[in-house]
């Protein structure tokens, strides 16, 4: 298990397939001619998984199919009695330039089965527990209705992603810098650093505001500590967890950060059902007309992870049955999140909160265990999500490694103080209205990155019909006017202000003179 945790780690050293593992200084020689001929010459032999189809189309020596011959490693590197039984370090790292053009070749070895499980740990977090919230704010009809659709559209893209993958080589960014040139290369990256600042951002209040309502379980009310208190008590945590370099060290947090998950979503669920059978469902609105919007950015938000869908592909054993295996998860994930999301908002009705877990009786030893180790296991998952956004950075404004030069090593360490603490200061900003800052990410960062880039590029790669060209162009004005629209109304809705109300905090919620001792 400890295995498939570390394995699943790897992904985030290549997230949206840019390599981002720390470069060993020295390792960035380049090869020598022999070997570049050798290597070029095994390429040019039979193509594969990687190498872009249109290329060989244009050039007469491959139909534009997407039917690919994959090489066998022992057909690219033929042993000798010269060769090394392990890989020199030249040879296993190059320079950044050069690992992007040979990231193509051979895939993974990585089951279905496996493949299944990768993508369920990278879709099921924090978002679930956004969704009731989510809910109330769209209304129970119109809220399954749009989540439905987020889900297909969401699907439809990646699958999009994948096609084009399997005709351009190299990463997310790489394909856009190939079709468009840098400055799209350029426009995925950012993206993907903003989108993942957001995620690490929303954690931050989500574990804020579910310690806050810890501490007042267990203190029965006497304790009242404002949430930047624990903004500055995770900063605190996660300014030496930045510094980690190697991903397998994260793999012990992830696989305790997972199980914890699991056990709390369970827990929930449970609870919820408990509390309906009892008291029967709640009141609720079929469309909520005024904050609808919200619902938008949270759907979005909790199905995003495009980041994981090229990296996934790459370590398949077989890569052609991924779209079937993606298509098989989301569907499951739909029915899951869309039922999450109803039986929440029909359990706690408009006293659903942005999360449900502070709705559930706080007097409960389970739910206060709940509460903490859900809230760690999101705190010990951060420096997880933070990973891609640092290394983007680091390697736009590094270029040397700091493995052997002290003052760069520094420089790098001090670049991840002020990311976590650019992080800590976002939290601040949106830890009033976590519901409304989540909406935002996910429109402002999320939609483009999951709809406009992916219908841009297969576009250019793919798209030969009619019919694929309209559908492509139709993705891309739908992903550019939602983002636009939703992020206007959600920062409309952030700035409009409402009359304060207690915190739901369980059993505080007593009396009015313990409301008046609250606010």
């Amino acid at each position: 298990m400890l295995r498939s945790f570390i394995e699943f780690l790897y992904l985030f050293g290549h997230f949206a397939g840019e390599d981002l593992e720390e470069e060993e200084e020295g390792e960035e020689e380049r090869l020598t001619s022999e070997e570049e001929d050798e290597e070029v010459t095994a390429v040019e032999r039979r193509p594969y998984a990687g190498t872009s189809l249109l290329s060989q189309a244009e050039a007469g020596t491959q139909q534009p199919s997407l039917t690919l011959d994959i090489p066998k490693i022992d057909e690219l590197h033929k042993a000798t009695e010269r060769s090394p039984l392990l890989p020199s370090a030249a040879s296993k790292s190059r320079s950044r330039s050069r690992r992007r053009r040979m990231s193509v070749g051979p895939h993974g070895d990585a089951t279905v089965t496996q493949a299944v499980l990768m993508l369920l740990k990278s879709f099921v977090g924090t978002g679930v527990l956004f969704l009731g919230k989510a809910f109330f704010n769209g209304g129970i009809l119109f809220s399954s209705f749009i989540l439905v659709f987020i889900a297909l559209i969401s699907l439809y893209s990646f699958l999009l992603l994948v096609k084009t993958k399997f005709v351009v080589s190299g990463s997310f960014g790489d394909m856009g810098g190939t079709l468009y040139g840098p400055w799209m290369r350029y426009a995925i990256l950012t993206s993907i650093t903003v989108s993942q600042i957001g995620f690490v951002s929303a954690y931050i209040i989500f574990v804020s505001e579910n310690l806050q309502a810890f501490v007042l379980a267990i203190t029965n009310c006497a304790k009242l500590l404002g949430i930047q208190y624990f903004i500055l008590l995770q900063m605190i945590i996660f300014l030496p967890l930045a510094l980690i370099r190697n991903l397998a060290k994260l793999s012990t947090t992830a696989l305790v950060a997972d199980a914890f998950i699991l056990a709390g979503l369970i827990y929930i669920f449970g609870s919820e059902a408990g509390i309906m059978a009892e008291r029967g469902p709640a009141h609720v609105e079929l469309f909520n007309s005024k904050e609808w919007p919200l619902l938008i950015g949270t759907a979005v938000f909790s199905f995003e992870g495009i980041g994981l869908v090229i990296p996934i592909t790459d370590a398949m054993k077989e890569p052609r049955k991924f779209p079937a295996v993606l298509s098989a998860v989301m569907l499951f994930l739909m029915v899951l999140f869309c039922g999450a999301g109803v039986m929440s908002y029909l359990t706690f009705g408009a006293d659903v909160q942005t999360v449900v877990i502070v709705n559930l009786d706080t007097t409960s030893k389970f739910t206060q265990a709940v509460q903490f180790l859900y809230s760690l296991a999101i705190l010990l998952s951060v420096p997880l999500q933070l990973f891609p956004a640092v290394r983007i950075v680091e390697n736009g404004l590094f270029k040397r490694s700091g493995k052997m030069d002290t003052k760069v090593k520094w420089q790098k360490n001090f670049f991840r103080f002020l990311a976590v603490t650019l992080c800590a200061g976002l939290s601040w900003a949106g830890a009033a209205d976590l519901d409304k800052f989540v909406s935002f990410v996910g429109s402002f960062a999320c939609v483009p990155l999951c709809y406009v880039y992916p219908a841009m590029l297969h576009y250019k790669a793919c798209a030969r019909t009619r019919k694929q060209k309209v559908a492509d162009i139709a993705l891309m004005v739908f992903g550019m006017l939602a983002a636009t629209y939703t992020s206007a109304m959600t920062i409309r809705l952030m700035l409009t202000p409402e009359p304060a109300g207690p915190p739901v905090l369980g059993l505080c919620e007593k009396s009015p003179t313990e409301h008046l001792f609250l606010h």
